[in-house]
């Protein structure tokens, strides 16, 4: 093995080699798109229990919002910690486990007495969706032939795509004829379903521990670790209503990060991160996902103050965004077993690029149909991306190191999400608001997305080249 991989790592390159399945096991990619939806629809159905939780337990609406942010936080701090651990244990039961965590931590959170509880149970529930998201690429290694990944990645954004089509929708309905504690619920059917679904037997095929225990080193390089992705965090979160405060984190999030890079145990992600065709892909995911700024800030601040409308015309708007996401994220997952990821991801990228220039032409005369048209053009971008752009991380990841992969792309999307908001804003208040503001977001967000399609376009090494170089 290659120098600075662990004995673990090398233990579980061996392990994973000639463990392909033979069929790929259609109930069970369903089973993990369930749980996908789940853990990425929490932040978006629970912002509708923000009034009813600040009025319930008697705290103001900024102390609310942790409640957000206590779930999203320890998710993509532990992705790729996690996600290490996840590549030399027994995947399956780490997924079974991660539901199981799920459903305990939010009937937790519902029947929460006070705001503190409800925080301490929310950062549990991120913890325990983080052994969902580690699992998630492993698992597609694991029951779906390779030819046929694609199509399953692309299963999995279609079912995640229309649940959250008509989870927010229900979630608010259901906030306002019964309360908040029964939003946080609503969950429960589907876990179970996704339970009931979910792939078993990885231990014996592959012989791996179940639960292996991590030693000193792994559980010092994951707190350092998570300590940089959060103090990270804080600090973008920070800059959108104390910009004056936001730069204060950022040393302690730097220190941390280079005293991580400098432990034996993150050789091999650093070196999975520092491989070109790697390191392209996760400048494509921050770039493509830091667009996420126009759909949570920029727009309904647009719709907000400059149309004169409320928050039922922003959803109205975003109901064609995801509506056209839907079948293009299952058509791309064909078109990736059949083209390659490549030109995909790139074809995604560019509908986004297009979509946000389509934005600089809105003004206070745009009304919903011209929202909804260029709303849809984006929606062909993230319909196109999501598949291709997972896809192109597992090819690109060594055997041995999906778990890896996956919390790399979980952590830079965790940051953009955080990141894009944060620099919307900005430029909005910097430009004085309005279409002015509207404008110098697109005009900033568009930048960064153009970036990304630049790094997807150009050449670089295939999976089984980077596999090679690791391994030799």
């Amino acid at each position: 093995m290659g120098r600075g991989w662990s004995a673990s790592y090398g233990a579980a390159v061996l392990q994973t080699a000639g463990t392909e399945p033979v069929r790929t096991r259609w109930a069970a990619v369903v089973g993990l798109g369930l749980a996908m939806l789940v853990v990425n629809t929490e932040l978006t159905i629970s912002s509708v229990t923000l009034p009813g939780i600040a009025a319930d337990l008697g705290v103001g609406p900024t102390a609310a919002t942790w409640m957000l942010l206590a779930y999203a936080l320890p998710m993509g701090a532990a992705a790729i910690p996690l996600g290490r651990w996840v590549d030399g244990a027994d995947a399956t039961a780490v997924f079974r486990a991660g539901i199981l965590a799920t459903v305990l931590t939010g009937t937790a959170a519902a029947a929460a007495p006070t705001f503190a509880v409800l925080v301490t149970a929310r950062i549990a529930q991120g913890l325990a969706a983080g052994l969902i998201m580690a699992t998630y690429l492993p698992l597609i290694a694991l029951t779906v032939r390779p030819a046929q990944r694609g199509r399953a990645l692309g299963q999995v954004a279609t079912i995640m795509t229309v649940g959250a089509m008509a989870g927010v929708p229900l979630g608010g309905f259901v906030a306002e004829a019964l309360g908040w504690r029964e939003v946080m619920l609503l969950k429960l059917p589907v876990l179970a379903l996704a339970l009931v679904l979910a792939p078993t037997g990885q231990a014996a095929a592959a012989r791996r521990p179940r639960w292996p225990a991590p030693d000193r080193g792994q559980v010092i390089e994951a707190i350092l670790l998570a300590g940089a992705v959060t103090t990270l965090l804080v600090s973008v979160d920070l800059a959108v209503d104390h910009p004056g405060f936001a730069v204060a984190p950022l040393p302690v999030a730097v220190l941390a990060a280079l005293a991580w890079a400098r432990r034996p145990g993150a050789a091999p992600v650093v070196a999975l991160a520092r491989r070109p065709a790697v390191t392209r892909l996760v400048i494509a995911v921050l770039a493509n996902t830091f667009t996420s700024g126009l759909i949570a800030f920029s727009l309904p601040y647009f719709i907000a103050d400059v149309l004169g409308r409320g928050p039922s015309r922003t959803g109205v708007a975003l109901t064609f965004f995801v509506g056209v996401a839907a079948p293009f994220a299952m058509a791309a997952g064909f078109l990736v077993d059949r083209y390659g990821t490549r030109w995909v991801a790139a074809a995604g990228s560019a509908f986004t690029v297009a979509g946000m220039l389509t934005m600089l032409t809105v003004d206070e005369g745009t009304g919903t149909p011209g929202l909804a048209w260029r709303l849809s053009v984006l929606g062909v971008g993230m319909g196109l991306f999501g598949a291709p752009i997972n896809a192109a991380l597992l090819a690109a990841a060594p055997a041995g190191m999906a778990g890896v992969a996956g919390g790399l792309g979980m952590t830079v999307r965790t940051i953009a999400l955080t990141g894009g908001p944060a620099v919307a804003g900005a430029c909005w208040a910097a430009a004085g608001g309005g279409v002015a503001g509207f404008r110098c977001s697109v005009v900033v967000l568009t930048a960064v997305a153009v970036v990304g399609l630049i790094a997807l376009c150009r050449p670089d090494p295939t999976g089984r080249q980077i596999a090679a170089e690791f391994s030799g």
